[in-house]
């Protein structure tokens, strides 16, 4: 809907076009707006009001869309979901009628998305090609929902691209204990990583801890937060999930050290983050410390699993690893299952026992 300056007055209007509850088009003339971003915001709420058919188009009801789940998701998942439709989804879809777009617009959109190449030359990955095709179907399934579109054509082709496993390393404690020294030179990134490896937690949880998640007679440490740099901002949200508020038990070790480097962070206050430097600084220093110890080079989330790895060897079950890490459900700790130690054998000596 176009939006024009009233060059007399030095004033924005905005004309707008919908249709009725009797499907009749209409036309209205909103005036007298300060600023063009005025005049928007009139508009887009104007379309979530009136605008409830789907002769619409894509671009439009996309904006409604976005209203919706703007204030559902979080700002680092809203701004991912952003960036798939401005430059992936909008340029094919949005001057086409909700209402007119088929299974066959659904099936050219993929040729096109499987044929695009990265700035490396390489197609598309299979897991972000269904991360693409998935944000597509939501929006449609949105329409089916509340809108009463017949059916959902991006679930009618089906998906492209295919979920890839990646593969899940770890670093032994003698492997992570080598790599630790070689850091040691650097005082905060040595406590961050091991914050990192002997609690098991996220690096987004990491970087929003504070004083005051520290209970240093209780050694014990609160998780309810998260960090993300968003936009040259900082950002603090909630954690990942809601098992993911949780209390973390530290080593005495670990209190001790971390009480240690307490003293020397001066005039530190309550709510201020203790470790202040970016994820591309500690990506650096990950380099860093395998170069000099030599130990295999994992990704920082590749700790997370080292500490599961860890408590696994310990004896230690799938519950009480959950709780800890803050798995949402005990089935994600599942995906370790082949960690576990069997005990088929110890499960044949009882049959026997309880046999004779």
């Amino acid at each position: 809907m176009p939006i024009y300056k009233d060059d007399k007055k030095g004033t924005w209007f905005v004309v707008l076009r919908y249709n009725d509850f009797t499907g009749k088009k209409r036309q209205t003339t909103k005036r007298g707006f300060k600023t063009k971003r005025d005049a928007k915001i009139y508009e887009s709420n104007f379309i979530l009001n009136k605008a409830e058919d789907l002769t619409m188009s894509f671009g439009e009801f996309y904006k409604i869309y976005y209203s919706y789940i703007s204030k559902r998701i979080k700002l680092n998942t809203l701004k991912t979901k952003e960036h798939i439709f401005e430059k992936k989804i909008l340029p094919y879809f949005k001057d086409k009628r909700m209402c007119d777009i088929k299974a066959t617009d659904i099936i050219h959109w993929q040729n096109a998305m499987m044929e695009l190449e990265t700035d490396k030359n390489t197609n598309f990955s299979q897991d972000y090609l269904k991360t693409l095709h998935n944000q597509l179907s939501a929006i449609f399934n949105y329409a089916v929902r509340f809108y009463d579109l017949k059916k959902n054509p991006a679930r009618q082709v089906g998906n492209m691209g295919r979920e890839e496993k990646k593969e899940m390393q770890f670093w032994t404690k003698e492997e992570y204990l080598k790599f630790s020294y070689a850091i040691m030179d650097k005082e905060e990134v040595y406590h961050a990583f091991q914050m990192l490896y002997w609690c098991g937690i996220r690096l987004g949880e990491l970087l929003a801890l504070t004083r005051g998640d520290f209970d240093l007679e209780k050694s014990t440490l609160r998780i309810n937060k998260s960090y993300q740099r968003i936009d040259r901002h900082d950002v603090i949200t909630d954690p990942k999930t809601s098992k993911s508020n949780r209390i973390v038990q530290m080593p005495s070790f670990l209190n001790e050290e971390m009480k240690d480097y307490f003293t020397r962070l001066y005039n530190l206050e309550e709510n201020q983050r203790i470790f202040t430097i970016s994820k591309s600084m500690l990506h650096h220093e990950m380099d860093r410390g395998c170069k000099i110890s030599g130990v295999k080079r994992i990704r920082i989330h590749d700790l997370r699993h080292s500490h599961v790895s860890l408590l696994i060897n310990m004896g230690f079950d799938a519950v009480d690893i959950a709780n800890r890490v803050g798995h949402e459900s005990v089935k994600i700790t599942y995906r370790y299952a082949h960690m576990f130690p069997t005990r088929d054998t110890e499960i044949a000596d009882k049959l026997n026992e309880i046999r004779s």
